[in-house]
């Protein structure tokens, strides 16, 4: 059994995962930033510095499916009462191997990027770097439990040019070997359709919380 957040992603990055017996395993946050619940198929990830039993007990509470208690709104909501945290969505989380070779995309590094996106990013994430195109960003930086997460975003004039699949694959070939996470609304079904056509593969639900 894995015994850190990051030896559970690195794990689920290879295709191993916790096995689906409906249990729930807490783990410690691998920094202050980043707390939450990571779902896999029938096994849940808390990764909290709380106290592992104000964890057990409050989601044996709740009357609910047991395979989804970790993602119970009721559950998600007392985490942050308790930790003081925020949460925007849950996500879909993705990841991809890497891809040797430079991306077939013309990229050109921002050294100082204004662009939303960008400074969304580097309030999440550590070591932010960011390459533009006409017409999209994408940002690349260290995210939970110092993996490696990406997000593109691609102007309204130039969708459905395969801007966004493009993007999303150029950060596997700037990976630099190792896998490389995104986090995608589940709504977005374009984002999402882009992400799985550039090789990013579903691993689970994520719902992140963060210091107000």
């Amino acid at each position: 059994m894995p015994d850190t957040l990051r030896d559970i992603l690195d794990a689920a990055a290879r295709g191993e995962f916790l096995p689906p017996d409906g249990g729930v395993t807490v783990v410690p946050q691998h920094g202050r930033r980043d707390a939450g619940v990571i779902a896999f198929t029938a096994h849940s990830v808390v990764f909290t510095d709380e106290d592992p039993e104000w964890v057990r007990a409050l989601l044996r509470s709740l009357e609910c499916d047991a395979l989804a208690a970790a993602m119970n709104p009721r559950f998600l909501a007392a985490f942050m009462d308790r930790t003081g945290r925020t949460t925007d969505t849950i996500d879909l989380l993705t990841v991809a191997t890497p891809v040797p070779g430079p991306p077939s995309l013309a990229l050109s590094e921002l050294r100082d990027p204004d662009h939303p996106r960008v400074a969304r990013a580097r309030e999440r994430r550590d070591a932010v770097r960011v390459w533009a195109v006409d017409g999209g960003v994408l940002v690349v930086g260290r995210g939970v439990a110092g993996r490696l997460e990406v997000a593109v975003e691609v102007d309204e004039g130039v969708r459905h040019q395969g801007v966004g699949r493009a993007l999303a694959a150029a950060a596997r070939q700037l990976s630099e070997g190792e896998p490389v996470w995104a986090q995608l609304a589940a709504g977005n079904a374009r984002s999402v359709r882009a992400f799985q056509a550039a090789g990013f593969r579903p691993v689970g639900a994520e719902a992140l919380l963060v210091a107000q």
